[in-house]
């Protein structure tokens, strides 16, 4: 009886586990990243959030915004819809083909090797990231040869980006930053 009362304690968090307490005990796990499917969902399950965050953003700016205007007008920060037919800064919107094939080898190298790259949740989320925006402008370019962008912050870039993009760039510096700083510290000791 005393054993089950402890047992419920640990259980509720209000006992630490102790192995030497109980012998039949097994000590307490921390849920690990290190099986390959687990790793995966996370990558995939992040990218489906941001396709799905990205698109419902895309159709609220397109159904409520006139093309071509800013709101609130005059502001530091606007929903400004405009739609992308180029790469970053709308260059060359004449390569939409080229674009989609890029997104598609981007998204397919990480989805079968992003698993095995190593890392902890960060990694993944960002990796999931760069996939789900990968996906998501990939999707509006194919579809409408476009990819809607709106959020515009006037007082720090002269670019018009959507969630897809900030998916993306974000991921990346997450991924870029943590292979440095991982370089780093294996060079330095």
């Amino acid at each position: 009886m005393v054993g089950e009362d402890r047992r419920g304690a640990v259980l509720a968090g209000r006992e630490p586990l102790s192995t030497g307490d109980v012998p039949d005990a097994a000590p307490a796990r921390r849920p690990r990243l290190r099986s390959t499917p687990r790793r995966y969902a996370i990558m995939v399950i992040t990218a489906g959030v941001v396709v799905a965050i990205d698109h419902l953003t895309k159709w609220l700016v397109v159904h409520h915004v006139k093309l071509g205007t800013q709101v609130p007008a005059g502001s530091p920060v606007t929903i400004h819809y405009i739609q992308n037919s180029g790469a970053a800064f709308g260059l060359f919107p004449q390569f939409t083909f080229l674009y989609l094939v890029v997104a598609a080898i981007v998204a397919g190298y990480i989805l079968l090797y992003g698993p095995r790259m190593g890392g902890g949740l960060l990694r993944l989320l960002a990796l999931g990231g760069i996939v789900g925006g990968s996906i998501s402008n990939g999707i509006d370019r194919l579809i409408s040869g476009s990819v809607v962008d709106f959020i515009d912050f006037h007082f720090w870039l002269f670019q018009i980006f959507n969630v897809a993009d900030m998916a993306i760039v974000g991921g990346m510096l997450v991924v870029v930053y943590q292979l440095g700083f991982s370089h780093d510290s294996v060079t330095s000791a």
